[in-house]
């Protein structure tokens, strides 16, 4: 927008903002949605409470018919980094992707029915059809430019600790190994993991024990994720 408003000074027109985005958009071309010059931390910040985030990631997985690469893709609200994995398969296909985009957006329990901005990036499994379908649930899209990960860093944040933490220490056989694993995982997060970003605390803790009772421990995945806690009386 600076651009054409620089340009066209240079002619000797002085012209708004506002004259300039309407004549885009007369032409079908979306204005951006924020100055180039706005801090992404800025920007964060004013949509904090109603922004979500969403990545792939990628697991090899043993099959019949050899090793097959699965996609885990997953959603994460920015605010109380709460992770909802929305589906895995080894063919995320637009048809896979508009029935995703269907149950995020339910009106009853959908991921994203409180959110107004989505962060993606250009991976082409973000079909068109997906995208137009949370566009017309009134999401606006934060399309980030290519190989910039830093600015989908929750997300990449998210995917380092599942891969650290599960994901790379296991050998998968079948889907089914892995989607344990991810829930297993996800319960864990969600509810035994202190999170250093979160004040070092649990995202969803249980009620405090009073008073204090012998400590107890909880395994997951063979004693691969472990939590400690107070058991009631």
């Amino acid at each position: 927008m600076q651009s054409i408003r620089g340009a066209l000074a240079n002619l000797g027109h002085e012209v708004g903002r506002g004259t300039i985005a309407n004549i885009l958009r007369e032409h079908g071309i979306e204005p951006p949605e924020r100055d180039r010059h706005t801090r992404w931390s800025t920007f964060l910040k004013a949509r904090w409470e109603c922004l979500t985030a969403t990545d792939f990631l990628s697991v090899e997985v043993h099959t019949l018919k050899g090793l097959i690469t699965h996609y885990i893709l997953f959603f994460i609200h920015v605010s109380s980094r709460s992770v909802h994995i929305a589906g895995i398969t080894p063919h995320p296909d637009s048809r896979w992707m508009t029935q995703i985009a269907r149950n995020l957006t339910d009106i009853e329990d959908g991921f994203l029915r409180r959110t107004q901005y989505l962060i993606l990036d250009r991976d082409t499994k973000y079909s068109a059809e997906f995208r137009a379908a949370l566009v017309r649930d009134g999401i606006h899209l934060i399309r980030l430019p290519p190989r910039s990960p830093n600015l989908n860093a929750f997300a990449e944040r998210f995917v380092r600790s599942i891969k650290s933490e599960c994901l790379n220490r296991m050998i998968f056989f079948g889907r089914d190994s892995l989607q344990y694993a991810t829930s297993q995982f996800m319960s864990h997060y969600h509810a035994e993991r202190n999170h250093q970003g979160f004040e070092n605390r649990l995202l969803h803790p249980a009620p405090a024990i009073t008073p204090p009772q012998p400590v107890r421990q909880r395994q997951r995945l063979g004693g691969m994720l472990n939590y400690y806690y107070r058991a009631a009386a």
